[in-house]
């Protein structure tokens, strides 16, 4: 398992002085820092090297990571690890997200997509037949199904612990007389637990139609068994208007 290898004298060299998949029968790589050494000062690599390879949040930078110096350095951690995570905070992800990982057995589903800007639209959802890999320590569990090709995996992460996110497709339906401008938000829960209030959509709401998002919950809740809906005004409205979800369908993405 490569935790976010170097990058400087590491990539685009030849295989003998790098991590690549004749390192071992199953070789994973977790990216989470690969914006370039100059300027960015980033310390991984982006070309990958393994038989899956994992992009988390697309591998460059990591949310939680652009918190200021002093908020940084007196962490819930300590100073010591702090003060690290203010010098090379997307590097050291990479072994964050390995031990959450290891947790969350079901947890860090890697989408293979050609692209982060393709991941974040619905043509990487949901997972093939295949299924997904899990990044981190679980990883292995898709050994069998690897081939020699690069397989480039895409998931997002939460800013602190606990890190994993499960990816859910959310369509709803709305109901109602009149346009509202305003937004309408969606809460899962299911036998497992609930999650908090998502953000399907900002703007327009129009009656009849229906908006559609992604949504990286904070928990997989397991069998759906209701949905929350919340839609609110923008603006101060005289006729009270009355929206309602004519229509709710959840898609869970390792499932489909």
């Amino acid at each position: 398992s490569g935790l976010d290898p170097a990058q400087p004298y590491f990539q685009d060299t030849p295989i003998e002085v790098r991590l690549d998949q004749s390192d071992a029968k199953f070789v994973d790589v977790i990216h989470t820092d690969t914006a370039p050494t100059i300027p960015y000062l980033g310390f991984g690599m982006s070309t990958a090297v393994g038989h899956l390879d994992f992009y988390p949040n697309g591998g460059r930078e990591m949310p939680g990571c652009s918190k200021n110096i002093i908020s940084t350095i007196v962490d819930l951690d300590g100073i010591w690890e702090g003060t690290r995570d203010f010098v090379a905070c997307n590097h050291l992800r990479s072994y964050k997200y390995y031990s959450d990982s290891i947790i969350y057995p079901d947890g860090f589903l890697g989408f293979a997509c050609a692209s982060y800007d393709t991941f974040e639209t619905e043509s990487c959802f949901p997972c093939s037949k295949d299924g997904c890999p899990n990044m981190g320590h679980y990883a292995d569990k898709f050994k069998g199904k690897v081939t020699n090709q690069v397989t480039k995996l895409y998931l997002n992460t939460a800013e602190s612990k606990n890190f994993p996110l499960w990816r859910y497709k959310i369509s709803v339906t709305i109901s109602g007389n009149h346009k509202v401008t305003g937004y309408a938000n969606i809460a899962l829960y299911g036998d497992n637990g609930n999650t908090k209030q998502h953000q399907i959509f900002h703007g327009s709401l129009q009656p009849a139609t229906t908006y559609t998002k992604l949504v990286d919950a904070e928990l997989n809740v397991g069998t759906i068994t209701k949905v929350k809906f919340l839609w609110n005004n923008n603006l101060i409205n005289p006729t009270l208007p009355k929206i309602g979800a004519a229509k709710v369908t959840v898609q869970f993405g390792e499932t489909g």
